[in-house]
C-alpha cells in the first residue's frame, strides 16, 4: 500500500509546525523548568515494617494519596515506594521538615502498628558526574550517528538526521516540563530509547531515497519526485511500526502504575514526534540542502552502485 502525499510541496507547512512545537518546548523548559525527582535532588527515606499486617503497595499508595492534599511532596509523581519480599516498606520522598516527617509517620499508623527501621535524609543518587556522563554520551552518540550516516549516505543526510533527533528530544522534554512530571533516572533511559527509535525510522526512509536516486538515472525524474516517492513508499510501514509500538506503550501507561508515568509519557511523546520528524522533517531538510545540486546527488549514488556492481562481478568470476 502506498500513500500519495506531496511532502516537498507542503514543506513550509510541515517545517513550520515543527518550529512552533520546538520553540514552545524551549520556552516552557526555560520558564517552567523540570521537576527533578529524588534521584536528582535527594530527599527523605523511611524504612519500616508493619508488625501484624502483610502490607501491599496499593494500601501504602492510597494512604499517602490521602496525605498528598496537605503534603504535596508525597504525591504519586514525587514519591517512590517499594515493598520487599519480607514485608519491609521503603518510602522515598522529596526533602521534608521535621514536622512534615512526623505527619507522614502518623498517617502511616492508620494502616497498623509498625517498627521504624530507618529514617534518614538521602542525597541525590544521580550526581553531577553522572549528569555530565549522560551529556557526554549524548554528544558522542550524536557524533557517531553523523559519521555513520555520512559514510553510508551523505553529509546532508546526517544533518537532517541529527536535526530530527533534536526535534524529538526537545519536544519530549518540553512536554514533561509542561506537565510537571517528576524527572528521574528512567527519564534518561527514555530519552536514549527515543534516540535509537527515531534514527532507525529515519534510516529506513534514507535507504529508500538512495535506492530511488540510483533508479533516477534510468527512469528520469526530479529530486522532488524522488523524495516524495520515497516517503510515500515507506510511510505505511513507518506508521504501522509506530502504531504497534504505541499499543505496548499505552498498555504500560494504563497498567504500569504511577511510578512509570514519566518514563512512559516521555516514550509516548518521543515516538509520536519521531514518527513525524522522520517523514516531515528529516526528508525536507535533506531536500533543502541538496535541491541546488540537481543530478549531482544521483551521480554520486550512481558511482557507488557501479562500485558495488564491480564487486559482485569479481565475486562471480
Amino acid at each position: 500500500m502506498k500513500t500519495n502525499l506531496n511532502i516537498i510541496k507542503n514543506i513550509k507547512i510541515y517545517l513550520s509546525i515543527s518550529i512552533v512545537l520546538v520553540s514552545l518546548s524551549i520556552v516552557i523548559f526555560f520558564t517552567k523548568g523540570l521537576n527533578y525527582g529524588i534521584d536528582f535532588s535527594g530527599g527523605n527515606l523511611f524504612q519500616l515494617k508493619y508488625n501484624d499486617v502483610a502490607m501491599t503497595l496499593p494500601q501504602i499508595n492510597e494512604n499517602l494519596d490521602e496525605l498528598s492534599g496537605e503534603l504535596p511532596q508525597v504525591n504519586s509523581n514525587s514519591r517512590k515506594v517499594q515493598i520487599s519480599d519480607d514485608g519491609t516498606v521503603i518510602i522515598r520522598v522529596p526533602e521534608l521538615t521535621k514536622a512534615e516527617q512526623d505527619k507522614v509517620m502518623e498517617n502511616l499508623q492508620k494502616l497498623g502498628t509498625y517498627t521504624l527501621d530507618k529514617e534518614e535524609k538521602v542525597g541525590a543518587s544521580v550526581g553531577d558526574d553522572l549528569k555530565k556522563a549522560a551529556i557526554y554520551s549524548l554528544v558522542i552518540g550524536s557524533i557517531l550517528i553523523v559519521l555513520y550516516i555520512t559514510l553510508r549516505f551523505e553529509f546532508s543526510f546526517a544533518i537532517g538526521g541529527i536535526l530530527s533527533l533534536l526535534h524529538d528530544i526537545i519536544i519530549a522534554v518540553g512536554f514533561i516540563a509542561l506537565m510537571g512530571y517528576e524527572v528521574d533516572t528512567p527519564f534518561i533511559a527514555a530519552i536514549l530509547t527515543i534516540l535509537g527509535y527515531s534514527i532507525n525510522d529515519t534510516i529506513v526512509i534514507y535507504d529508500r531515497i538512495r535506492e530511488n536516486l540510483r533508479r533516477k538515472a534510468k527512469t528520469g525524474g526530479s529530486l522532488e519526485d524522488v523524495m516524495n516517492d520515497s516517503v510515500n513508499e515507506v510511510m505505511v510501514r513507518s506508521l504501522n511500526t509506530s502504531i504497534t509500538t504505541l499499543f505496548s506503550v499505552v498498555a504500560i501507561l494504563v497498567f504500569g502504575g504511577a511510578s512509570l508515568k514519566t518514563f512512559i509519557m516521555t516514550l509516548l511523546i518521543g515516538i509520536l514526534a519521531g514518527t513525524y520528524s522522520s517523514i516531515f522533517v528529516a526528508t525536507p531538510i535533506v531536500y533543502l540542502l541538496n535541491k541546488r545540486k540537481g543530478n549531482n546527488m544521483n551521480d554520486m549514488f550512481k558511482e557507488e552502485e557501479n562500485k558495488e556492481d564491480k564487486r559482485v562481478e569479481k565475486i562471480l568470476v
